[in-house]
């Protein structure tokens, strides 16, 4: 197998249908959460729902340069996103957060092994390997907040 291959395969683990590393995913904590717990706040932590935006935010301006476009995604808008106000609202996101991963992890494995050593958008963002690495193990991070938030929230009903 090619590390293309192996590597797309790792980002459809925290994302979409694995359980090796943290014994779920995204989509297992999401798929099936009514929006109000999504947007329940706890203390001055980030809701479920923007931290889940927050890592598509990152996977959809990455796609875009895979697509040949521009990196316009900025840090500091990362966690800026519209209120989500209804069960619509939050499959819609879902929905479009599992198209945009699966489109990901697709670019990932048309890459060749060669284009992962090869410098991502500019020089002082390193490589696609570096970019693609960095995009799982922030999707993991994250990940365990939702489940550490979840649990906060299921002890409080």
């Amino acid at each position: 197998m090619k590390s293309t291959t192996e590597i797309a395969n790792r980002f459809r683990e925290v994302i979409l249908n694995g359980t090796w590393i943290a014994n779920t995913n995204f989509k297992n904590q999401l798929e099936n959460l009514d929006w109000k717990i999504a947007v329940s706040p706890i203390k001055n932590l980030n809701t479920i729902a923007v931290l889940a935006q927050h890592i598509h935010y990152y996977i959809k301006g990455i796609n875009q340069v895979f697509k040949g476009g521009t990196l316009d995604i900025k840090d500091k808008f990362s966690f800026d996103f519209p209120p989500i106000h209804s069960q619509e609202q939050w499959n819609s996101f879902l929905h479009q957060f599992w198209n945009d991963a699966e489109e990901f992890a697709s670019f990932v494995e048309k890459l060749s092994d060669e284009n992962l050593d090869e410098v991502f958008v500019d020089a002082k963002y390193g490589t696609y390997k570096r970019n693609i690495e960095a995009m799982i193990e922030h999707s993991y991070y994250h990940l365990g907040q939702i489940v550490l938030i979840k649990k906060q929230l299921n002890n409080l009903t």
